[in-house]
């Protein structure tokens, strides 16, 4: 039987309306969650502008209220994390363990724009009466989603609350993948984090628990200080605006870590002209990874490799959903993770204009709108 429910739509031309969609029963390998709270990023407002219809969304969390015959991962009653990045998991990368690059499912390898073809047009969505797109194939800004069943992972925390599980599948675990997945951060080692933003608090609390000594933030904000320490940064750089690459931070990042640079640097600012700047920040032979997802052309100084750096571009860090989820879950559980923390404020649907505004301002480290 279908539910009508309220959702944030959008026509792809920069607009945004509360509206009411139709969401159908799950088919026998989707899993219908009522969603509880859904976290906001840079990312649900540039799709406003994608050209297409969209139920907006793509980090969130819930219960499920209803799974298809053949779901076996999750029950009626279970609290879920959704996870946007679905794998199909029998693909040549699901097979290899790389399953946030699925050659089938993934919206940003396949499709591009939270689209994958083949899978865009769920009839099982409706708005005024017509198939609707939801944003990365889940659209979490909505009272119910109807998903695949890949999509969720069963949040076994008994205290974590929905506002903070939210957060965990885009920012959080793109960091904290960054981290322990891609660049595999070594106990005892220095990192440098480039931008303490919603990612970069991420990528700083995760270097912490790997048991890195020295954790250097640095961003042009000084009031983003209290934060990057709370999460565990040693030391915190104010750059300048005007710093052409980074290149005057570096040398006083350097200069606090004895002259040689870090072992590791991770760009968190999703700001183009930044991409090459980790590499400036590491030793010879460091590692420089760019995590914010910089996809313009951009022209890097062939220097800054020298010598033996390596510089990597992980997709959401490296996410494995039903293998990372858990190990966050269990860090938040140790009281090793802070998530809570993260959150700036917190908003009703209705009131999402405002939560947009706050984004693209820059008043919130991370804003969640909540479901009553």
């Amino acid at each position: 039987m279908a539910i009508f429910c309220k959702a944030a739509i959008t026509d792809g031309d920069g607009s945004l309306l509360i509206d009411e969609i139709e969401v159908a029963a799950p088919a026998e390998d989707e899993v219908l969650v009522q969603i509880k709270a859904a976290g906001l990023c840079h990312t649900d407002y540039d799709s406003l502008s994608w050209k297409k219809q969209l139920v907006l969304g793509h980090e969130g969390a819930g219960i499920v209220v209803q799974t298809g015959n053949l779901v076996k991962n999750v029950k009626e009653g279970d609290s879920v994390i959704l996870n946007w990045a679905t794998p199909c998991g029998h693909c040549f990368q699901c097979l290899e363990g790389n399953q946030n690059i699925c050659e089938n499912n993934s919206p940003v390898v396949a499709g591009g724009n939270g689209y994958t073809p083949g899978h865009a047009v769920f009839s099982s969505t409706k708005w005024k009466g017509k198939p609707i797109l939801r944003s990365f194939n889940l659209g979490t800004l909505s009272q119910y989603a109807l998903v695949k069943s890949l999509a969720v992972v069963r949040n076994t925390s008994k205290n974590m609350p929905f506002d903070a599980a939210s957060i965990i599948s885009c920012g959080v675990m793109t960091g904290y993948g960054s981290v322990v997945n891609a660049a595999k951060v070594q106990a005892g080692s220095s990192v440098v984090v480039l931008g303490a933003g919603g990612v970069g608090l991420n990528v700083i609390q995760a270097a912490k628990i790997s048991g890195a000594a020295r954790i250097v933030a640095v961003d042009i904000n000084e009031s983003k200080s209290d934060m990057a320490y709370q999460f565990g940064a040693t030391d915190f750089v104010v750059a300048d605006k005007q710093d052409t690459g980074l290149l005057l931070a570096a040398k006083q990042v350097k200069e606090l870590l004895g002259g040689r640079g870090a072992d590791y640097a991770f760009e968190c600012t999703a700001i183009p002209q930044l991409g090459a700047a980790p590499l400036a920040m590491v030793r010879n032979a460091g590692t420089a990874v760019q995590v914010s997802g910089i996809e313009q052309e951009i022209t890097i100084d062939m220097r800054l490799f020298e010598w033996d750096k390596i510089y990597m571009n992980p997709l959401y860090g490296k996410c494995r959903p039903e293998v990372d989820f858990p190990k966050i879950i269990n860090q938040y559980d140790q009281g090793n993770l802070l998530l809570k923390e993260m959150i700036t404020r917190t908003y009703e649907l209705k009131d999402i204009k405002t939560a947009f505004d706050d984004l693209i301002k820059g008043r919130n480290a991370k804003g969640v709108i909540v479901f009553p």
